[in-house]
């Protein structure tokens, strides 16, 4: 348990003893040994030298201290234990989290990155995102000495998809990396790795089919998945950069060669033991069951007798005694008026005025007789008794607050005392707001200079607080008061049961009650204090507490007043300047009574010199007394005198020590055991020091009470004599209500507690007093603890003063400011979690206080047994403020939910506290074929099979085997029909192009290859999106040569940008490039030649000035199956894959899209998409040619400078088919919502729109709009796509119009919604169950609900079946499975430079393993399902929905289930405001989540602990690494969708340049 407890500690190296000693056997050849001693026993041994030596200085220690009082009560015992506990601990090299350093400029040299062929996929493209480019930088050169090898490989295991992709830069598929002699950096690691490092890097490491796990823990024997892909966008050609080394990823994806110090330091925290595994238990099919903890059978259970309620002695009769408070205030002020009740000290400790009793009681009269009779609102009085009164009076103002308060009470109104509110955003000011509103108040009562103070609104007057009810402000100093006339009295009357006035509490969750006390109970309470502290007549007190509310208004003003005692009211303000003043007051004016906090004495009793009475109003630890007696024990102060008493708002002082003069018996202490304690019960002095808790008693119980303990969750049984639980009192100087909520009221004030067998201890009702305790021996209560701090985790109690006592052990001075700590615990994944916020001086370093952090994390988990969720440091001085200058906690924690903390540093240690995670998924073996296939039913449903309509007869057109031939039909048919029209940013046409002059274009470029080139060979085309692309396309098919389609390198971008267009052209083996001047000139300059290497560049041919001369005779393919084109596109995954099309699926693709569209020449399209491959390509060069119909181009990179540019088009041209990509909807709704809105109001307003030159949708009108597709190769985007249809409605565009289209690498056009056919339908399914490969539909808002958006109808000629991913077996209607595809228009086989198309061959000709085993299908590589809806489609049938979920390759295989990280990020987005965009990838055995941050950097590590709960709630995973980056920095390609795998090359290699990392180790 021990070692399973250092190991859970977060960052923690492990030095488990069985795991150095294989270790080190492992490593002993590489090591050299230091005089034959193990460096890990050396550190051992210092370690435990050092400990010694504390533990030595602590028993010495003890021994002086012995002499005075038993060692176990000793105040610095509890220090003296975490000291002992850190002792146990190993100094250990932990990862810090990493934070941006501005200031800091990287040096040139520090700045050179290894050998690096990383570079981005298509985000380099149209559509680059706001921000700065984030891609790795291609290696420059190095050329300096050796200092030490490289890594050849970065060891990396891992989890995170269930079919891994490969990367294939040599024959065979195998990685073969190079020494590299050149080094620039040492890797962080420790000696022996380094050791290992360097034999390594002669080693040639040549088959291994899978890299080794990462922590060394197992080797992986699994091979690469079954669908491996070809190339990778970030792998290196044969022949380029030959002399650098390459590192891989765990899908073989080569990255930067320098992993950085930090992320290496944390891999080293990973190579440790793994933790047990969780106890079995039993998953349900679709419900996910958590680990309930289970009760320990072992753990301490009460067992002592049920107690017996206690009774106080009964109250004195006193003769004499007045009948109300406002009798004895009118005794005293008529019999004793020059008698003094109070003195008030100013900020430097002089008196500043003595109220004597007879001034108390004309000034409250004055007041009471202007409230009722001079307060008027339309000739009626403003005030009538019984009304309720907010008294609002600073605390270095007692004299004004007594009047105010005795003023209500005479004129029967009941005083509200609150605190002054500041700021408009006071912490808890808002509730204090609502409070005034329910209790109806509307008149508040302040000082001049108060008043005078308060934040004003523009007219002058006291502004209106957030929450606040309308008040009227009326100043209660003498100029504003009225002598009352001499026949005036005020009514005095007995005490009754009405209520005196109202004292707010602030509860555990923040909500502010009024507790209502009655003018009886407020007199009996008077009454029991002064019994039971011996009050006499005209004594002295002093009161350092606030005298509004609680013990400071009990005693200061209440009782004081009921027996005419003088009270010395000190400032808390005073208290913090000069700590002696009260105990200088106590001398001068000889008080016998001190009321004080129990901080206080721990704050101040370094500097006090005499004390004679102190009353302690604070429940809680020894130590505070303790401290306060060893500082004035040698000056005469006894022991007996300190007096701690417990009290509460609801039930007003339980229990108190009596004066030793009244024969009590003496004072009772108790070292408790700490976990005892966690479990409710009492365990005194257990061997274990380091976890017990010393505690007093608080006396005994108050005069006329009855008290009992009863359980503190459900129904109130009575406890057991050693059980600890909440205090309840029974007597008539308690509280009444909380004011409005009679719910609440009967549970607290109304309690009946009763025995094990259900029968009520008495007729008397109880009021629990909130205070966790005892009844000890002597009849001596005890309290261990408040129910606002008290946390239940796992099952076990905490209380959070315990735990700020323990992390204010460890040094507080050198890092917490002013000891402000603030725990509490929130509610994450269905258990308390405890976070610990500290306020750090403004003087402690990163480093220490991280050091300090890792302490407290090790203290609480050593003494309490339990793991703190969140750590976290703020500024000096931000925590939200209590009146009194304590930490507002009900505050705190709701800045902390909400992510408004901004922290300077934080640490999460989700894996110590985080045990009641569901059961990793134990996969099942499938049932057999034979018993599921019957007919075509699977397993009972529907086999999950669809088609679209048939292709029907053919056209004209249709009648061409191949597209060059329909080119030069139609330029013989109709020479001037117009077929592309491209858009520049202005919204004119840059260019044009009819069938005749397109093909006239290609001629001329035919002509120019026909010489150059052979039949067959392939011709990179680099061209911008325009008419040039299309026409030296079809000038190739003329020539008989292949196109491939290449984005050109972006001119401010060639570093990242050129070695991918490199890379296309070298895969491809394309012997020639086609391209303009200006992409020619920037193909050889200098800036490319620091790029790539571009001597080695093919043939490059200008098309810019090609002769006008006629190709001699056009190139007939002998057979349609021959290769067309290549298209070459880079998957999410960083996957370079190219496919072959052939002349065959070329032209069933176009006539696929044309039935599905219903293009004809009459038709106008327009097309705001990426011209370089799937459909986009198709869309662009060859739909148009094929069906006729004219195609509006509008280039996406266009937007950036136009964003309205595509709509203002399609409004222009009145299309009624359009299509484009989720980043241009993407910009359309950033960049045009607000005017939409702004539209609207002035058409509302009806003027012209002309007037308003600056709204470019002034013209724009979307109702000619039938269909909107979205071309994307991923699950529909359903919150952008409504969004979109939302925000553009107002220009009349159809919610029904928008829909997506799907499409991948084997068939690029799958799914199409195009013009006939039902409206995509919407299902939801349940989350959890996708992670179990299952589907489970659930209504809208259902919990852990997921809407899924049909992705388009089913193509002509297509048929789609859901395929198990594993056996390959047909599945049936609503089962996930990998969709697959049978279509004409497939893809033919990918294309590759080494020509392994065999090793992919099931990824285009596959067939089932049972069922159908005759068709040919194409794998797709997404999972989806099939569903048969109640529409019908064209030809009459019920309507088959295809529903993507996502791609095999981008899901993240963990605790044996399959996440898609669309669903995490989605979750993370919401989490916070300033979330823009979010990714997430897998790192060896961590989910690495980086989060844009769109505002200020302080709130970075806010995010930190909300994306960590928000990924625990919803998705049962625990974070490993969040990391806040800049806007823009997530890259993402033409398509909109985000390239993590090349984020996680960039995190590897240290190369985002993070706002803050943080390792939730």
């Amino acid at each position: 348990t021990e070692l399973m407890t250092h190991l859970s500690l977060s960052f923690a190296l492990p030095l488990s003893k069985g795991y150095e000693k294989k270790r080190g056997k492992l490593l002993a050849p590489y090591i050299p040994q230091i005089q034959g001693v193990d460096p890990s026993l050396q550190i051992d041994n210092r370690i435990q030298a050092s400990s010694q030596v504390a533990l030595q200085g602590s028993k010495s220690n003890k021994s002086r201290a012995a002499n005075t009082r038993d060692e176990r009560f000793r105040s610095d015992l509890h220090t003296e234990a975490v000291q002992a506990a850190l002792a146990k601990y190993k100094e250990r090299k932990m990862p810090m989290p990493s934070k941006r350093r501005s200031v800091l400029v990287q040096s040139s040299v520090e700045a050179c990155t290894p050998p690096d062929t990383s570079s981005a996929s298509e985000d380099e493209g149209s559509l680059r995102r706001q921000g700065r480019l984030t891609t790795s930088t291609p290696y420059q050169g190095h050329s300096h000495p050796a200092v030490e090898h490289w890594f050849n490989r970065v060891i990396q295991g891992s989890s995170t998809s269930s079919s891994a992709s490969s990367t294939s830069s040599h024959p065979g598929g195998r990685s073969v990396t190079t020494t590299n002699t050149t080094a620039h950096a040492a890797l962080n690691v420790n000696a022996a790795a380094t050791a290992l490092a360097d034999l390594m890097a002669h080693t040639q490491l040549d088959n291994h089919s899978a890299p080794p796990d990462v922590t060394g823990l197992s080797e992986r024997s699994s091979h690469h998945a079954e669908r491996p892909h070809v190339a990778s966008v970030r792998g290196v050609s044969r022949g380029f950069n030959h002399h650098t080394s390459v590192m891989e990823t765990a899908d073989g994806v080569p990255v930067n060669s320098r992993v950085s110090n930090k992320i290496q330091q944390l891999l080293n925290t990973l190579k440790r033991p793994k933790r047990p595994p969780l106890r079995e238990f039993f998953v349900d099919d679709f419900e996910e069951l958590l680990d309930v903890q289970q009760p320990d059978p072992n753990q301490p259970k009460p067992e002592g007798q049920q107690m017996c309620p206690l009774e106080g002695e009964p109250l004195g009769v006193v003769t004499n005694w007045p009948p109300s408070l406002p009798a004895a205030l009118q005794r005293w002020g008529t019999t004793q008026p020059k008698s003094p009740c109070l003195t008030a000290l100013d900020n430097a400790g002089k008196p500043v005025y003595t109220l004597t009793y007879g001034k108390l009681w004309t000034r409250s009269q004055k007041l009471a007789y202007t409230l009722l009779n001079k307060l008027s609102s339309r000739n009626e009085p403003l005030l009538v008794p019984g009304d309720r009164v907010a008294l609002v009076f600073p605390n270095n103002d007692p004299v004004m607050f007594m009047v105010a308060f005795y003023g209500c009470l005479l004129a029967e109104l009941v005083p509200v005392p609150i605190e002054v509110p500041l700021t408009r955003k006071d912490a808890g000011s808002q509730q204090i707001g609502f409070l005034l509103g329910s209790c109806g108040v509307t008149l508040a009562l302040t000082t001049d200079a108060c008043q005078k103070g308060l934040p004003k609104a523009q007219t002058g007057e006291v502004a209106t607080f957030k929450g606040w009810p309308r008040l009227l402000w009326f100043v209660t100093d003498g100029k504003h008061v009225v002598k009352p006339p001499k026949d005036w009295h005020p009514p005095i009357r007995e005490a009754s049961n009405d209520i005196a006035y109202i004292e707010y509490k602030t509860s555990k969750e923040g909500s502010t009650m009024g507790i209502t006390v009655s003018h009886s109970a407020m007199l009996a309470h008077c009454h029991a204090l002064t019994q039971a502290c011996g009050y006499t007549e005209g004594e002295t007190i002093t009161n350092v507490l606030d005298f509004k509310r609680e013990a400071g208004l009990w005693h200061g003003v209440l009782t004081s007043v009921m027996n005419r005692m003088h009270v010395i009211s000190i400032p808390y303000s005073l208290m913090k300047v000069n700590p002696l003043s009260w105990i200088m007051k106590v001398h001068t004016y000889k008080g016998k009574e001190i009321i004080i906090d129990l901080l206080c004495l721990s704050a101040w009793c370094c500097v006090c010199v005499c004390v004679c009475v102190c009353v302690c109003v604070t429940p809680g630890s020894i130590s505070s007394c303790d401290a306060f007696l060893n500082v004035f024990q040698s000056r005469g102060l006894r022991p007996e005198v300190i007096c701690p008493c417990a009290s509460s708002s609801e039930a007003m002082t339980v229990a108190i020590r009596r004066p030793p003069e009244m024969g009590v018996p003496p004072p009772g202490k108790a070292v408790l055991s700490m976990g005892g304690l966690s479990h409710g019960v009492i365990r005194v002095d257990t061997e274990e020091k380091l976890s017990v808790l010393t505690v007093q008693d608080v006396g005994q119980v108050m005069p006329g009470a009855l008290v009992c303990v009863v359980r503190a969750e459900g129904i109130p049984y009575l406890c057991q004599t050693d059980e600890v639980g909440e205090i309840c009192v029974s007597s008539g100087s308690t509280g009444v209500a909380y004011y409005g909520l009679p719910g609440m009221t009967k549970n607290i004030f109304e309690t009946v507690p009763v025995t094990p067998s259900g029968i009520p201890i008495s007729d008397r009702p109880f009021t629990r007093t909130s205070l966790l305790g005892f009844v000890g021996p002597d009849s001596l209560v005890f309290v261990v603890g408040k129910m606002d701090g008290l946390m239940v985790v796992s099952g076990r109690r905490h209380n959070a003063d315990d735990v700020v006592a323990t992390a204010l052990a460890v040094e507080p001075m050198k890092f917490v400011y002013r000891g402000r700590i603030a725990v509490f615990s929130v509610s994450v994944l269905h258990d308390e979690r405890i976070v610990v916020v500290a306020e750090q001086r403004p003087d402690a370093s990163e480093e220490d206080s991280f050091q300090w952090m890792s302490r407290v994390l090790q203290a609480i988990d050593s003494i309490h047994q339990v793991g703190v969720y969140c750590l976290a440091l703020v500024p000096a001085n931000t925590l939200p403020k209590a009146p009194l200058g304590g930490i507002h906690i009900s505050e705190t924690k709701q800045r902390f939910l909400e992510g408004a903390l901004h922290p300077c540093n934080v640490l999460m240690c989700p894996h110590t506290c985080v045990t009641n995670l569901p059961k990793p998924r134990q996969k099942q073996p499938e049932v057999g074929p034979a018993s599921m296939i019957v007919g075509n039913l699977v397993a009972g449903k529907r086999i999950a099979q669809a088609c679209g309509r048939d292709l029907g007869q053919l056209e004209d057109n249709d009648q061409f085997l191949y597209i060059q031939d329909v080119l030069q039909w139609r330029a013989q048919a109709t020479p001037d029909h117009p077929l592309f029209l491209v858009l520049n940013a202005k919204g004119t046409v840059s260019s044009s192009a009819s069938c005749l002059q397109l093909h006239k274009r290609a001629e001329r470029v035919a002509a120019a290859l026909m010489g150059r080139l052979n039949t067959g060979d392939h011709v990179a085309l680099v061209y911008p999106p325009g008419i040039d692309l299309i026409a030296t396309f079809y000038g190739c098919l003329y020539a008989g040569c292949v196109p491939v389609t290449v984005r050109p390198p972006h001119p401010q971008n060639l570093a990242t940008t050129l070695p991918t267009v490199k890379m296309i052209v070298e895969v491809s083996k394309s012997v020639c490039i086609l391209t303009t001047q200006a992409i020619t000139k920037l193909l050889k300059s200098k800036e490319a030649a620091a790029a790539v290497d571009i001597k080695s560049w093919p043939t490059v041919l200008d098309t810019d000035d090609l002769p006008r001369k006629k190709s001699p005779q056009m190139y007939k393919p002998p057979t349609p199956e021959m290769l067309a084109y290549l298209d070459f596109s880079v998957s999410t995954t960083g996957i370079l894959a190219g496919v072959k099309m052939s002349h065959a699926a070329t032209s069933a693709l176009c006539r696929s899209i044309k039935l599905q569209c219903e293009l004809y020449p009459s038709r106008q399209i327009a097309i705001c998409l990426d011209p370089y491959c799937g459909l986009g390509f198709a869309l662009w060069c060859l739909c148009s040619v094929y069906s006729g119909h004219q195609s509006i181009l509008v280039p996406p990179l266009e937007l950036e400078s136009n964003a309205s540019l595509w709509l203002a088009a399609v409004s222009q041209y009145k299309v009624r088919v359009t299509f484009c990509s989720y980043s241009v909807m993407e910009m359309c709704t950033k960049g045009l919502g607000s005017q939409t809105e702004a539209l609207r109001v002035i058409r509302r307003l009806l003027m012209l729109i002309f007037f308003f030159p600056h709204i470019q949708l002034r013209n724009v009108n979307l109702s000619c709009v039938r269909t909107c597709m979205v071309v994307a190769e991923e699950r529909p985007r359903i919150a952008l796509t409504q969004s979109f249809s939302k925000i553009f409605k107002d220009l009349g565009l159809s919610p029904r119009a928008v829909s997506t289209t799907f499409g991948c690498r084997v068939n690029v056009a799958i799914c199409l919604q195009g013009t006939a056919g039902p409206d995509p339908t919407t299902v939801y399914v349940d989350m959890r169950a996708l992670r179990h490969d299952r589907v489970r539909l659930v209504e809208r808002g259902s919990p852990h609900s997921l809407p899924l958006m049909e992705s388009g109808k089913i193509l002509p000629g297509v048929k789609v079946i859901i395929a198990n991913t594993e056996t390959k077996g047909p599945l049936g209607d609503s089962h996930l499975g990998e969709i697959w595809v049978s279509s004409p228009h497939n893809a033919t086989g990918y294309y590759t430079v080494y020509g392994e198309e065999a090793l992919h061959a099931d990824h285009f000709n596959t067939k089932l393993s049972f069922g159908d085993t005759q068709t040919v299908w194409a794998r797709t590589g997404y999972l989806g399902f099939l569903r048969r809806t109640e529409l019908t489609d064209a030809s009459g049938e019920r309507h088959d929905a295809l529903y993507v979920v996502g791609s095999l390759d981008e899901t993240l295989e963990l605790r044996g289930m399959r996440y898609h990280p669309i669903d995490i990020e989605t979750s993370v987005i919401r989490s916070h405001k300033s979330i823009a965009e979010c990714a997430v990838f897998t790192w060896t055995n961590l989910l690495v989540v980086v989060v844009e941050l769109e505002g200020s950097e302080q709130e970075a590590l806010d995010l930190v602990a909300l994306v960590t709960n928000v990924v625990l709630e919803e998705h049962y995973l625990i974070v490993g690494v969040v990391v806040v980056v800049d806007p823009g920095v997530i890259p993402i390609n033409s398509r909109g969708e985000k390239q993590r795998m090349h984020l996680r090359d960039g995190f590897l290699a240290d190369q985002l340049d993070p706002i803050y990392v943080a390792y939730n180790m």
